[in-house]
């Protein structure tokens, strides 16, 4: 029982950090600049654009009836992270928006250096949206009817989630300037390339398969000077129809020179193919938690 207390506790509280996050960016730089948001979300931020809901509640009603219909769609062990992330989102821009009433933080608002606003904004959504999702929560919205849409129809969650929001944004043309909805794109962009960052890990190391008729001494030698684990496949040249290996191994960026190399010295014609790794996790990196 403490294990499954521990065990939830370590992706609950950084889903409650990354929503955390992205209640600040979309309250000290998207709402005061008149930038747009994606999903439920920006149906919220429009609202207040357009009648001055505020976004803590707006984003917490217009999900309701998604968390039923997710529910009943997806059942409860999908849904329980959703539900948590966006009611501890609801309840964060709910602390913002009161402690801005009250003047214990003053939004960034400008009306000349909006790509600033844009940059910022995008940085702050998507890094907060990036832990969340990181740690298997989400903010709701879109991600529910897509995830539904999905797995009825067979179709892709990020095209359908793109479609949706192409057309909330689109939407937004009605009620806020065109410059505010160019300049949300590059909020949205920065925004992905921030969750992919955040996603994907910060450490990026590189995984290398040599094809080679001397596998088992280099596989040795990468053991002994770099400390690294090597898998040893065996493989069939379809041209030749002579027997080979297949040397696979995951190491750091700095250490591929050295492993090169390695492979140089006990067989110069052997085939190498370098690929980027955005996360390893296992022994000589790191431990999943």
């Amino acid at each position: 029982m403490r294990n499954r207390l521990w065990h939830s506790a370590q992706s609950l509280i950084p889903i409650m950090a990354g929503t955390a996050v992205y209640a600040f960016g979309l309250s000290y730089f998207v709402i005061p600049n008149q930038l747009m948001e994606g999903g439920v979300t920006g149906i919220g931020v429009l609202l207040n654009y357009v009648f001055g809901f505020p976004l803590s509640l707006s984003t917490l009603v217009l999900n309701i009836p998604l968390f039923l219909l997710g529910l009943r769609m997806l059942g409860k062990h999908q849904m329980a992270y959703t539900i948590f992330g966006t009611v501890s989102l609801s309840a964060f821009l709910a602390l913002i928006e009161g402690a801005i009433a009250k003047g214990w933080i003053v939004p960034f608002q400008t009306s000349q250096d909006y790509i600033l606003a844009a940059l910022y904004a995008g940085v702050t959504l998507g890094l907060g949206l990036g832990i969340t999702f990181r740690f298997g929560g989400t903010t709701g919205g879109v991600d529910i009817v897509a995830r539904i849409i999905s797995k009825q129809k067979g179709w892709s969650m990020g095209q359908i989630i793109l479609a949706l929001d192409v057309v909330i944004i689109g939407i937004a043309l009605l009620y806020i300037p065109k410059e505010k909805v160019l300049y949300t794109l590059v909020t949205v962009f920065i925004a992905s390339k921030m969750i992919d960052f955040i996603q994907e890990g910060a450490y990026a190391a590189k995984a290398i398969s040599v094809i080679t008729n001397e596998g088992e001494p280099i596989a040795a030698q990468i053991t002994k000077q770099l400390d690294r684990g090597v898998t040893l496949i065996p493989a069939i040249g379809a041209y030749s129809g002579s027997h080979k290996h297949i040397v696979y191994c995951v190491v750091t960026r700095q250490e591929v020179r050295e492993l090169r190399m390695i492979v140089k010295l006990f067989d110069p014609r052997a085939f190498i193919v370098i690929n980027d790794v955005h996360d390893v996790l296992g022994e000589g990196f790191k431990e999943d938690a």
